[in-house]
């Protein structure tokens, strides 16, 4: 009876078997397509690469003025830890010699067989003697009083220089972990906008980069962007003749910036082969005598506001929200500036960005 039995059917037949089958490689594919489409990068048009690239310099300059920042507090912080740590060994030396000095006094009483002074001089027997040997031992008792208390000071100042050190080392260490940070983000965003550059062709490369080093329509270093206020200006516009600046340190400083026409922006420079913008206003002002702080929003508060109405050659105009950019006023609308990587120092009117300020050094 059991050869005769008919064989169970499988809950899944073969056409069930070849429907699932067919479902399976149909899932399949839908999810590979649906997979490419999501990790497939838009196509940026020219606008759009040219404005993410803007911004990313832009932000690239936010974190390049707070490395600037962290950079001049660690050094500020490496150079106080230095000063505590040379008048340590100063303090050390002094402690060295008061105590070769107690030593000398305790030897030369083994030597005379341990007896205290005093003793010593109560067992002479010759009044005239006893009288000497008394102020002596005054003075003696006098000079080991002092040398002790210069022992007990040097320690104490010692141990306070330690403490204040170790203080100044907690701060360098934390100062140097924010440099690091800065320095990692301002590469971060120049790499992002590198990579968004290379996705343009070469001539809307060329077209991207005629604009930012200022060699576009124009010829007069502007990039073929100046404003009315640039239309209506004198040649002293352009950076090279002369500029009627309201004083000589003034003129001085913008002197100096014109002779950096030409150089290359680099973030966290300042001079003499290249600069940030932050470190050509410093480098313009000091050459005139005068020292501004490290970074744009320090510079800002380093003399008097003014407004744009009443701008003056020689004054510092910032730029943007987070007074993340900063350039020196020439007149007649221009400025010179260090833009930001691969666009070199030029002259370019101040309202090619958010105006956010100005301010009076001298």
């Amino acid at each position: 009876m059991a050869a005769h039995r008919k064989p169970r059917n499988s809950p899944l037949g073969g056409q069930a078997v070849r429907t699932a089958a067919t479902l399976a490689l149909a899932s399949a594919a839908t999810a590979t397509v649906f997979e490419g489409s999501g990790q497939a990068e838009p196509r940026l048009t020219p606008a759009q690469v040219k404005a993410k690239v803007d911004r990313l310099y832009q932000e690239a300059e936010v974190a390049t003025e707070k490395y600037n920042g962290a950079k001049e507090k660690a050094d500020e912080a490496r150079g106080a830890l230095d000063r505590l740590r040379d008048e340590a060994a100063r303090r050390t030396e002094r402690l060295n010699t008061a105590r070769d000095a107690l030593g000398s006094t305790a030897a030369a009483q083994y030597r005379s067989g341990g007896l205290d002074p005093a003793v010593q001089l109560a067992l002479t027997s010759d009044p005239d003697e006893y009288l000497a040997r008394a102020a002596l031992v005054e003075k003696a008792g006098e000079r080991q009083a002092t040398a002790v208390t210069s022992v007990r000071r040097e320690l104490a100042g010692i141990r306070q220089l330690h403490a204040e050190s170790t203080e100044r080392l907690t701060r360098l260490r934390g100062h140097e972990a924010e440099l690091r940070r800065q320095k990692s983000a301002v590469r971060g965003k120049l790499d992002e906008a590198r990579k968004l550059l290379a996705r343009l062709t070469a001539e809307e490369r060329a077209r991207y980069e005629a604009a930012a080093t200022g060699s576009g329509r124009g010829g007069d270093g502007s990039g073929g962007f100046a404003g009315t206020d640039g239309a209506r200006a004198d040649r002293a516009g352009d950076g090279r003749g002369p500029v009627a600046a309201p004083n000589g340190r003034a003129a001085q400083a913008i002197a100096f910036a014109r002779d950096q026409l030409g150089k290359p922006y680099v973030w966290g420079a300042t001079g003499p082969s290249g600069y940030d913008c932050s470190g050509l206003t410093q480098a313009a002002w000091r050459s005139a005598g005068v020292s501004l702080p490290r970074t744009t929003y320090t510079q800002i508060n380093a003399g008097q506001r003014v407004s744009r109405s009443e701008l003056a050659p020689g004054d510092l105009v910032f730029f943007y929200s987070g007074i993340s950019h900063v350039g020196l006023y020439i007149g007649g609308g221009q400025m010179i500036h260090a833009p930001r990587p691969g666009s070199p120092i030029r002259v370019a009117p101040i309202d090619e960005m958010p105006f956010a300020g100005a301010t009076r050094v001298a």
